[in-house]
């Protein structure tokens, strides 16, 4: 019995031991800089598959329930084509087409998308594509593109593996002409959505704060962000009487602020940022709360 304890207590120590030198070896590493943060540094190999392998697992569960549409229609890939050529190319590259410098010099490197259609289902590209990758520079185009421009770039990445160069020039001459997606796409919603009449979504509103790098300017309760004094802190902004100095602070007035900043107050350090309607009732409902 006396030696049971004896072993316990010494595998106890001896993990608490551990425990103390791991954390005095990470403290050491975080705070005396001893991580190298350089980008022209790459991962180690290990580390890269290891990220990489949960990255796919993780697409993989969570796009799981997605229902894919019909995606075989020459008409929704052309504009999934031309959508393509004004958002991801410059990452991504094409057939016969090198990325941007940006896309070239990203870690992780982007990589190319021409044997996506191999490696992941469409449901997965789809929600690659609407969420984003964390931690890389995938960016979630949810709050960029509408949901159905989102399918229109999976049904071209359907295609893209069976076009050489050529063959991609030929797409892209077909292609609708910039701008072919986002707010600023010369057609019309497939859907038209009812805005005035929707109640906010708190939790999107959250989202999109983010989404919109609200959080590069100021400090947002509740939103991941660096410690930044280029804007004032929204900590308490629901309880505040006026936004700006100039409008009143209620939801209808925060989205004006939002969607026409420099109408309202011209030549304020505050960008217009070309926030929807919907991103703007969501984030005028959770600035509400921050009381």
């Amino acid at each position: 019995m006396r030696n049971k304890r004896t072993m316990f207590l010494v595998a106890a120590v001896t993990t608490a031991v551990l425990a103390l030198l791991a954390a005095l070896v990470g403290g050491a590493v975080v705070f005396g800089g001893l991580y190298d943060v350089a980008s022209t540094q790459e991962h180690f190999q290990l580390t890269h598959r290891v990220l990489e392998k949960a990255m796919r697992q993780s697409v993989k569960l969570r796009a799981r329930d997605i229902q894919e549409p019909p995606l075989a229609d020459e008409a929704l890939a052309l504009r999934g084509a031309a959508c393509y050529r004004d958002k991801c190319v410059q990452c991504h590259g094409a057939p016969g087409v090198s990325p941007g410098d940006l896309g070239k010099s990203m870690q992780p490197l982007p990589g190319p998308l021409v044997d996506a259609r191999h490696h992941w289902r469409a449901r997965e590209l789809y929600w690659v594509t609407r969420h984003g990758i964390r931690m890389s520079g995938m960016p979630a185009w949810e709050f960029r593109l509408r949901d159905e421009e989102i399918w229109e770039v999976v049904a071209f990445l359907q295609r893209l593996p069976d076009l050489n160069a050529p063959r991609y020039a030929e797409w892209m001459r077909k292609a609708p002409p910039a701008p072919a997606c986002g707010p600023d796409a010369l057609r019309a919603p497939a859907t038209p959505v009812v805005v005035a009449s929707m109640q906010p979504d708190i939790e999107r509103g959250r989202i999109a704060l983010h989404q919109n790098a609200c959080n590069a300017c100021h400090v947002i309760p509740g939103v991941t962000g660096a410690r930044v004094y280029v804007g004032p802190t929204l900590e308490g902004i629901g309880s505040r009487q006026f936004i700006a100095g100039t409008l009143q602070n209620t939801p209808d007035g925060m989205m004006r602020w939002l969607m026409a900043t420099q109408e309202v107050k011209p030549g304020t350090a505050m960008p217009q940022l070309g926030v929807s309607e919907r991103d703007a009732r969501d984030i005028a409902g959770y600035l509400a709360t921050l009381r």
